[in-house]
């Protein structure tokens, strides 16, 4: 079996890869075992310094690594680029806390002395998606690694060359061979991994669908799972915030990658009184953004990742007009052979419509109106995921607590759009998935929180 790269701008092959055949694969992670054995025992210092000059590399092939994800996913090249420098400053953030994360903690007790340590488990899994080809893996590398645990990754099929990458620049670091390996593998073969009794722990960021699976087979072996998955963010537009910052912030956070971004803002959930104005406003930021090749600099919409997904999210937009919602922007497939997609907004969106009920993986935006404020948090928790939401007010103090009681999500945001950020920690609640990521939380995942008691 072959890994094929396609460019969706043109839906031309770029390259085929090899599959790691059983027996290679099971190589590479007994050697990345043997690895974890030394690099477990090297010192935070040692670690932090191969960690920074990853971010030193990273920044120094920001350009090369910005082309390479517009060739193989079709990520516009500022995208890309700021993508890379993001991945930077997580390993510089790692390289400098995580010494002090993960540090013995004294708890007081009857005994002499007892505390907590934190150590390394071994080799983890990652299982990583390809709309963010660098960052999903380096938010995942930089804490493990830190931690003391060595990686394998088995990425997105079409993005095998920045699997490969990734692997050559931790490399060029300075880690040592088997501490970080990539895996040139189909999904069919995970399973025969994750029962691989060297692989301590699996980490996934995907479908639900896919975490679901991943989930039931690591289970089925009892080994822990961190799952990031799935979203239909719900931005709430009250009728008290400024629209102007609302419509800009919705705008940001509808297009990021094209749409392509689990915690992209997916449900624009607008009280009555303002919908009109905000509908406008909305509708006037997204037609302004450039749509065109990744490797044009004005480019700001990029194509979908491969033509099978943008065929899915067209039909889900052509449902939900066959239900009753109503196109005011896009909702078209462009002509020629490519993956492109128009930014697209959908108005008089119900409950069993697919832009109600379902998670929309582009550049479409669904707007639902909301009665009441208390009829907004309904309609935003009245969802099977719970990743990210936003509430837009004037009223920061009603809106925060908004955000922090009533909204069912991983992250809630006021008056911005939701992002990752190294310092905080980062995943989701119901079909979203559970376990964190990122900040402190997200280091001690893949730890043994070990008691020590000594009497």
């Amino acid at each position: 079996m072959a890994l094929e790269s396609i460019n969706p701008a043109t839906n031309e092959l770029i390259k085929t890869y090899p599959s790691h055949s059983d027996e290679e694969v099971d190589l590479k992670i007994y050697k990345s075992h043997q690895s974890w054995l030394l690099w477990k025992e090297t010192s935070f210092e040692e670690r932090a310094g191969l960690m920074s000059a990853a971010a030193r590399i990273l920044r120094s092939k920001k350009r090369f690594l910005a082309e390479l994800m517009a060739l193989e996913m079709g990520k516009p090249l500022k995208a890309g680029e700021a993508e890379i420098e993001k991945c930077a400053v997580c390993c510089d953030y790692y390289a400098k806390h995580a010494a002090y994360f993960l540090k013995p903690e004294p708890i007081e007790t009857e005994a002499s002395k007892s505390y907590v340590s934190f150590e390394s488990l071994g080799v983890i899994l990652a299982i990583m998606p390809w709309n963010f080809p660098f960052w999903q893996a380096f938010r995942f590398i930089a804490p493990s690694l830190m931690a003391g645990n060595c990686a394998v990754l088995k990425h997105a099929s079409n993005v095998s060359g920045c699997a490969i990458t990734i692997e050559e620049i931790l490399r060029e670091s300075g880690f040592p061979e088997g501490v970080f390996s990539t895996l040139l593998i189909g999904s069919s073969s995970v399973d025969r991994v994750i029962e691989n009794k060297l692989i301590q722990a699996v980490t996934l960021t995907g479908s639900t669908g896919a975490g679901m699976k991943v989930a039931q087979k690591a289970g089925s072996v009892l080994k822990k799972v961190v799952l990031e998955l799935g979203g239909s963010d719900a931005y709430l537009i009250l009728k008290d915030a400024d629209l102007r910052l609302a419509a800009h912030m919705c705008t940001e956070s509808r297009l990021i990658n094209s749409g392509q971004s689990c915690i992209a803002a997916k449900r624009f959930i607008v009280a009555k009184e303002i919908e009109e104005e905000f509908t406008a406003l909305f509708k006037e930021n997204i037609s302004a953004r450039i749509i065109g090749d990744p490797f044009d600099e004005k480019t700001q919409i990029g194509p979908q990742a491969r033509t099978d997904l943008r065929d899915d999210l067209h039909r889900q937009v052509i449902k939900s007009i066959q239900l009753g919602a109503k196109c005011i922007l896009g909702g078209f497939i462009p002509e020629g052979d490519h993956a492109y997609y128009p930014a697209s907004i959908l108005t008089n969106v119900k409950k069993g419509m697919p832009a109600y009920d379902e998670e929309l993986f582009g550049p479409v935006a669904a707007i639902i109106t909301a009665e009441t404020e208390q009829h907004a948090i309904e309609i935003a928790n009245d969802t099977v995921f719970g990743l990210g939401a936003a509430v837009f007010s004037k009223d920061t103090a009603r809106a925060g607590n908004i955000a922090a009681t009533k909204l069912q999500a991983g992250s809630c945001f006021v008056n911005d759009f939701v992002k990752s950020d190294p310092r905080l920690p980062f995943g989701g609640v119901k079909q979203s998935g559970y376990g964190r990521e990122l900040g402190v939380y997200g280091i001690k995942e893949f730890v043994n929180i070990k008691t020590i008691y000594i009497a």
